[in-house]
């Protein structure tokens, strides 16, 4: 399944320095991308929220990779998670097509 992950930054004391911690985020981010559970990551503009689109075998799975990422485990950030399913407007298009050539209609081209 695929899954949308929507970053939201939590409202946390300042911290001197994040260099490391934002490091070890960046590999942790690249090791799940080269195993193929992250499939793509974006951020938003002007916010610098991160938009991470996942594939797992379900969303407790999603959970717990999103989990195990350094900035969540020091809880500065937190993951709103959405299961994806194919888009299926599509069948709108043709619904009415089937119905009229059932009905022996000739088909708009």
């Amino acid at each position: 399944m695929r899954y949308l992950a929507l970053e939201r930054e939590l409202p946390t004391l300042p911290r001197p320095d994040y260099a490391d911690l934002l490091r070890r985020e960046a590999v942790a981010v690249w090791r799940l991308q080269t195993d193929g559970i992250v499939r793509e990551i974006w951020f938003t503009h002007p916010e610098r929220h991160a938009v991470v689109t996942l594939e797992c075998a379900s969303l407790a799975s999603a959970r717990d990779h999103l989990a195990s990422l350094p900035l969540v485990r020091a809880g500065l950030i937190e993951f709103q998670l959405h299961e994806l399913r194919p888009y299926d407007g599509y069948e709108r298009l043709f619904a009415a097509a089937s119905a009229d050539h059932a009905a022996g209609a000739p088909a708009e081209y």
